[in-house]
């Protein structure tokens, strides 16, 4: 009113003074400021409201779980496909419906409110860049902190350990002994990298080109049906999704998925014709049966696995010997009796074996994973397997100088076992076979193992199996390396990185056992399982911190994801971490019958080691690539603070989206942790593939997303 009187006055009288002038303008200013506030505080308190229930994540006893369990299970009969809600019972979480709809129409939390900020004013947003350059490192802990206070927690930046790749890590120790100067570029270019996902970007999905079809592979499979003898991704990153099969329907729960699975949910050429040539599997009407009693031995896993026990006593499954790896795909039974003796065992599917057997694995709820034996290095970590297996065993050891041995000698225990079995009936009769090319007979294989000082424990006939079988020994100390008759293969050099697995080149050296008491594999692991709690010495101040992870990860796994988050656990079976740390995550899961494939991705600390020392399973990745899995091979995948943490940041973030969608099978689900900020666009884009939203917790500036695959493709 004032203003409108000054008006007036100023027709009746004088012109305005320059004063007046100014005066005015600051007044309609300050209107401006408190209508523009009025009309803007409701945002903000709705965003507040709507983080109120992530306590509720990690301390379900807060509110009556039952009660609200069954409200969550009448919501969904009313309406499947509407999120869950708010287990706090506010109506304000993030899960609950009615801000799902003004969700909707603002576009996502706080988005809206930002872009009105940044066309409103600069000075908002300026103050917001000054927050994120001087803040940014002390929010990835803050938030992190705050997020598992109370529950054990650790801060997950700070865990120690030798990156997989040292060139890197050298560079950017270089980087940081820079002086204070170049402390401004640097966060000059942190400012440049701009938000992981672009929140104004829209998807148009397509699915990927025919002649890949929904069993695509993309760096192992090549055009024209063939594949890549070593792993080799497509120079644009894939942004297509691949396929369902016809008539696909999600596997069968465990057990029965084990001797049971939906043909046409693996079905091809290729498979079809193996199928009549075997009898360990049996197309029966829409299932594909894996009797018990048949397997790719002739009498079976059981009378295979009971030679072997007497050529070798102090193996002791399930007990010493708790992680294995089985080299090739077969029928898995050998896997399978091993897991009723508390073995776990990953199938390696060789990346040649196009009938694609490693897919039948996964698809009964069997550890696989694809690989190429050929000139690089496994994903694996020096050390960390008790024993390797080889079954009717056709891998060329004694070629290119017995290379693929010396990879073999590296992932191997000091002390564990190289059980190799052959189809020669006749052992003695192999000293033949050598002077025709079979590089795996008696005289090729005793000149090979000699050279590197493995041990030979046993070797006989399996006259009823027709199969020799030897079992060979890694040496437990570097003592018998003074008998060697000659200096061939050379001792690898002291500074050589074992763990260095990512694309790394095999080395025809030989590692030594390593005996420095910092160093892992220097002590055999207690007998499992007691592996899972008992650390080791060589882990040094880092027990303190696995006994947080562990506890840490107890707590959410009993108090919510078992019970709060809708899973049916029942049809749950094959997990994957995708950013593991200490194997806290697979460690709390143990109890339930399923298995974790636990990632470290290849620029993060080298904890991979740690987890095989607990007795559980992982391997090497970069997630800007594709990973060495077939599509649907997970029921489940974690990931927490994968995206913002991304040491080096992919150029398309979104391609790990992609790649999610293409290793989830319909019907599985995802539960995702992170930063508000990330989880905004991230939410949108798992819309934009139709994936059904679930649940959602927001507190502070952290959050989390339990969303769920459905059967859509464009």
């Amino acid at each position: 009113m004032a203003g409108v009187r000054l008006g007036r006055s100023a027709k009746r009288g004088a012109p305005l003074g320059f004063c007046a002038k100014v005066a005015l303008v600051i007044l309609l200013g300050l209107v401006f400021i408190v209508v523009w506030s009025i009309f803007s505080s409701p945002t903000s308190a709705a965003v507040s409201s709507q983080r109120s229930g992530f306590d509720d994540i990690f301390d379900p006893d807060a509110s009556p779980a039952v009660g609200k369990k069954k409200e969550v299970e009448e919501s969904k009969k009313r309406n499947p496909s509407s999120p869950l809600k708010d287990r706090s019972g506010n109506g304000n979480g993030r899960g609950s419906r009615s801000p799902e709809k003004k969700k909707k129409k603002e576009g996502g939390i706080e988005e809206k409110a930002a872009a009105a900020a940044k066309n409103e004013t600069r000075e908002v947003e300026g103050q917001q860049e000054e927050e994120r350059e001087g803040g940014e490192d002390m929010v990835e802990v803050e938030g992190l902190e705050e997020v598992v206070e109370g529950e054990g927690g650790m801060d997950e930046d700070m865990e120690d350990g030798v990156d997989v790749n040292p060139e890197e890590e050298e560079e950017e120790m270089v980087n940081e002994e820079k002086s204070a100067g170049n402390k401004k570029k640097k966060n000059k270019k942190k400012k440049k990298l701009g938000p992981l996902f672009d929140p104004g970007a829209r998807y148009n999905w397509k699915l990927c080109g025919g002649r890949h079809g929904h069993n695509y592979i993309p760096c192992v499979d090549m055009d024209g049906g063939h594949r890549h003898h070593e792993r080799s991704c497509p120079r644009m990153p894939l942004m297509c999704l691949v396929s369902l099969p016809q008539e696909y329907r999600p596997p069968l729960p465990w057990p029965e998925r084990e001797s049971k699975i939906f043909y046409k949910n693996v079905a091809h050429p290729k498979l079809s014709a193996f199928i009549k040539t075997h009898s360990w599997l049996n197309l029966s009407e829409e299932y594909l049966l894996f009797p018990r009693q048949e397997s790719e031995f002739k009498s079976g896993a059981q009378h295979y696995l009971n030679s072997i026990d007497e050529m070798a006593p102090d193996i002791e499954w399930g007990k010493n010997i708790r992680v294995v790896l089985d080299i090739g795909c077969t029928s898995a039974s050998f896997g399978l009796t091993l897991l009723e003796k508390d073995v776990i065992i990953l199938s390696l599917g060789l990346a040649n074996d196009q009938t694609d057997l490693a897919q039948l694995a996964l698809e009964r709820g069997i550890p696989a994973v694809m690989a190429n034996l050929g000139s690089r290095r496994l994903p694996f970590p020096s050390g960390v397997f008790d024993a390797i297996h080889c079954g009717n065993c056709d891998v060329p050891w004694h070629s290119s100088g017995g290379r693929l041995l010396l990879e073999m000698n590296r992932i191997l225990r000091p002390g564990g076992y190289f059980i190799i079995s052959t189809k020669h009936g006749d052992i003695d009769n192999e000293e033949g076979a050598a002077k025709h090319g079979d590089f795996n007979s008696e005289e090729g294989m005793s000149t090979l193992m000699a050279s590197i000082c493995w041990n030979i424990l046993a070797h006989t006939t399996d006259e009823v199996n027709e199969v020799g079988v030897r079992i060979y020994q890694r040496p437990a100390s570097n003592d018998i390396y003074d008998l060697r008759r000659t200096k061939e293969p050379p001792f690898c050099k002291e500074d050589d990185k074992q763990d260095a697995a990512w694309y790394t080149p095999i080395k025809s050296c030989l590692h030594k056992v390593p005996a420095a008491i910092e160093q892992h594999g220097t002590d055999w692991p207690e007998e499992w399982p007691k592996r899972l709690e008992t650390f080791p010495e060589w882990l040094g101040d880092l027990q303190e911190k696995l006994t947080a992870d562990h506890k840490h990860w107890n707590s959410i796994i009993s108090k919510s994801y078992l019970n709060g988050i809708g899973i049916d656990w029942l049809n749950i079976r094959n997990i994957m971490d995708m950013k593991a740390i200490y194997g806290g995550f697979a460690a709390a899961l143990s109890s339930q019958k399923v298995w974790v494939m636990n990632v470290v991705p290849v620029h993060a600390p080298n904890t991979l080691p740690i987890i095989y020392e607990r007795g559980f399973l992982g391997v090497y990745h970069d997630w800007c690539e594709p990973f060495s899995t077939h599509p649907r091979s997970y029921d489940l995948l974690h990931a927490d603070h994968l995206f913002s943490r991304l040491k080096n940041r992919c150029k398309q973030p979104v391609v790990i989206v992609v790649e999610m969608d293409r290793i989830l099978r319909p019907g599985g689900w995802a539960i995702i942790r992170d930063k508000l900020e990330i989880l905004n666009p991230l939410e949108t884009i798992l819309k934009s593939l139709h994936w059904e939203i679930r649940m959602t917790y927001a507190k502070d500036k952290e959050g989390i997303i339990c969303a769920q695959k459905t059967m859509w493709r464009p």
